[in-house]
């Protein structure tokens, strides 16, 4: 057995003697190296599943494995560098956020915050669709730009265009080069979930990490074939994305419907006298895409679960401090609350139960909040929400076969204030039918609880505790005594060996 983990980023606090204040070129490079995905063999043994150091499929992908650039945008001049004059071949992934499995067996990969590995040590020039995604001259402290001139915005301008895609890797063929899926557009990606329509075609619901941003939603233009699983590598090349708008509800209700807008050159003003020139300009910048036609800035969409068994679907809403507060982001329907703090979990159901269909039915399963806080209000969160299971900043999600909905948080730990009694991020487990939620488990001071995998049997869940000790906070989790924190992954069991969470 397999399992994949994304490295989405350095702790380099941690990770230097000095911190991250005085990064060397081979600082650099180390850091590019422990960026992007791992591949690791397991295997049971003694009752318990351990790696294996030689497994066949172990491998690192990093920040600089070539990587083929596929679908509508391969080949445009904004995907074109010195290095890459065609516009082709990709160096590497980074900040690679959540995930998405498909039936054809390979792994899907999302890069969220690329902007923040760019900057420049010159004057150059930012343009508005770079500023859309956060670039700019300055970076977020990684400091490759100044050394490693392929992140030096005067030098190479184009170099940002070549991610915020969907990577997709072949975790049992080490030779098969990873693909950006530019079909799926370029946004800051957080999973990729991936649910089959009764049609045969292909469904994959992408959400964009940060404050204002939007829902989507990719159709495949083929169907899927179970009996020719080659046949379906390049599904994710051809099909439409589409971006959601959802409707007040009657009366205040937090429930309306919803709209997938298409996202395709020469619809809803998408065209060249908007700035879109083609179908990869689209792709490309579809963050301007999706306010061109009207869709909803919503409040930091993470991750997306499909319900095994039903058509229904769910995405966490983390917080969003500038709701209500700037113009383009008005208190409303999906996103009721302004300087949103706590975060919701959305949920939609497709009409006539098709994830194809162009309308949905949307309401909300539950409100993030701090009911010891506050009261009769909407910031001491939905009926299902008590002192025994109040959490903030939703993030992770999944389903198990059963149809129980795991849910992880990455939010304020501060214990204090509007956070009073939520402690630190936790896992929860959630009866979509009941709307009941209980705490799972806790993790240790600083980390966020991401990433959930169950073994085949469900007796085993596979749970990721990243940057423990964040900041120097105090933690030495998991070896204890005086060691240097580090991200884990848990491995979980119940003690009489039976199913998780039954």
């Amino acid at each position: 057995m397999e399992i994949i983990n994304n490295n989405e980023y350095c702790n380099y606090e941690l990770m230097f003697p000095h911190q991250g204040k005085t990064m060397s070129a081979d600082d650099v490079k180390c850091a590019q190296a422990a960026h992007g995905v791992s591949i690791l063999t397991l295997e049971k043994r003694d009752g318990r599943w351990r790696m294996v150091k030689d497994g066949q499929y172990n491998r690192r992908i990093h920040a600089n494995t070539p990587m083929a650039i596929s679908g509508p945008a391969k080949g445009h001049d904004l995907l074109k560098t010195a290095a890459d004059p065609k516009g082709e071949r990709a160096l590497g992934t980074f900040n690679n956020c959540a995930n998405g499995m498909t039936p054809w067996g390979t792994y899907l990969t999302c890069e969220e915050n690329f902007n923040g590995y760019f900057g420049s040590r010159q004057q150059a020039d930012i343009t508005p669709a770079m500023a859309r995604y956060g670039i700019g001259r300055e970076d977020a402290g990684w400091q490759w730009h100044r050394h490693d001139p392929r992140f030096d915005l005067a030098e190479h301008p184009n170099e940002p265009n070549r991610f915020g895609w969907v990577v997709e890797i072949d975790p049992r063929d080490p030779h098969a080069m990873p693909v950006k899926r530019t079909a799926l557009g370029r946004f800051k990606h957080e999973n990729a979930e991936l649910v089959m329509d009764d049609s045969g075609h292909v469904v994959v619901y992408l959400g964009d990490d940060e404050r204002g941003e939007h829902l989507y939603r990719f159709v495949s233009q083929g169907k899927y074939n179970p009996d020719d699983m080659a046949a379906n590598r390049n599904l994710l090349d051809e099909g439409t994305l589409y971006v959601a708008r959802f409707h007040e509800g009657e009366n205040g209700e937090l429930r309306g419907k919803g709209e997938w807008l298409e996202l395709t050159h020469g619809k809803h003003g998408l065209t060249a006298e908007n700035g879109f020139a083609s179908q990869a300009d689209i792709l490309i910048h579809a963050r301007l895409a999706a306010t061109q036609v009207g869709a909803t800035t919503m409040d930091r969409p993470e991750w997306v679960a499909a319900h095994p068994t039903e058509p229904v679907v769910f995405c966490t809403l983390t917080n969003n401090k500038n709701r209500g507060v700037k113009d383009n982001q008005p208190v409303g329907g999906p996103n009721p609350r302004a300087e949103n703090h706590y975060g919701q979990i959305l949920r939609w159901r497709p009409a006539g139960g098709r994830h194809t269909a162009a309308e949905f039915d949307w309401d909300l399963f539950v409100l993030a909040g701090n009911p010891g806080v506050h009261a009769d209000n909407l910031y001491a969160g939905s009926a299902n929400i008590n002192a025994d299971n109040m959490f903030n900043s939703p993030d992770g999600i999944g389903f198990d076969q059963s149809g129980r909905l795991w849910i992880q948080t990455d939010g304020n730990y501060s214990n204090s204030g509007d956070f009073a009694g939520q402690g630190n991020n936790q896992m929860l487990c959630a009866d979509p039918g009941t709307g009941e939620i209980r705490r799972f488990l806790t993790g240790p001071v600083a980390c966020e609880v991401t990433g959930l995998a169950f073994t085949p049997d469900q007796k085993t869940l596979f749970v990721g505790i990243q940057h423990p000790g964040e900041e120097l906070a105090g933690s030495h989790f998991p070896f204890g005594g005086d060691s240097t924190p580090r991200s884990s992954v848990m491995m979980i069991t119940r003690e009489d060996g039976g199913i998780i969470g039954a």
